[in-house]
């Protein structure tokens, strides 16, 4: 009988990672290391998004990196390439910059959060050269992951000639539903 009271205490205590799941303010600068020689990769594929749903033009931010952003800029070891804020809600976004041409950008890709004790990124960007007819010449791939990323916190995702700046904190407080102060007192 005792164990059923500590049910659903049990349950409380394993369920946060549910209720931590909601929106996001995300904030990338994508750069490109001017001092790494450049290393081209394969086409980026047809289905670049990879599903994810694009990001809708009501869901961007303003940016409040922009000193970060002014040093970089300041330097000729940094190219910044894209420098964009959103609010995502669910756990993976496309992401594009430029114009599109047959299907493709010239920055394109999608990046997925996933949050449990930390939070948990993967970012999967292509940066295409594009000719006049709209078809793609030469592409350079980013892909990191990183799964122990702080909300709030700036990090550093290294990917060789390709470098990215984010920042992901959630959106507003999240409340976790506490247990019964009865069910703490048994």
């Amino acid at each position: 009988m005792r164990a059923i009271r500590c049910l659903p205490l049990l349950l409380a205590l394993l369920t946060p990672a549910a209720f931590a799941a909601g929106p996001y303010q995300v904030e990338m600068v994508l750069v490109r290391q001017n001092a790494v020689p450049a290393i081209t990769s394969p086409f980026a594929p047809e289905d670049w998004s990879a599903g994810a749903p694009r990001l809708e033009q009501g869901a961007e931010r303003p940016t409040g990196l922009g000193d970060e952003v002014t040093r970089l800029q300041a330097t000729a070891d940094y190219t910044v390439l894209l420098h964009k804020a959103w609010q995502q809600d669910g756990d993976s976004v496309a992401l594009s910059a430029g114009d599109e041409q047959f299907g493709h950008f010239p920055i394109e890709g999608n990046l997925r959060i996933k949050e449990d004790r930390f939070i948990a990124v993967d970012a999967n960007l292509w940066v295409n050269q594009l000719d006049g007819n709209g078809s793609v010449l030469r592409s350079e791939q980013f892909k990191q992951s990183n799964s122990n990323m702080k909300a709030g916190q700036l990090t550093f995702l290294d990917g060789g000639h390709l470098a990215v700046l984010l920042k992901v904190s959630p959106a507003g407080m999240r409340k976790i539903p506490l247990p019964d102060p009865e069910m703490m007192e048994q």
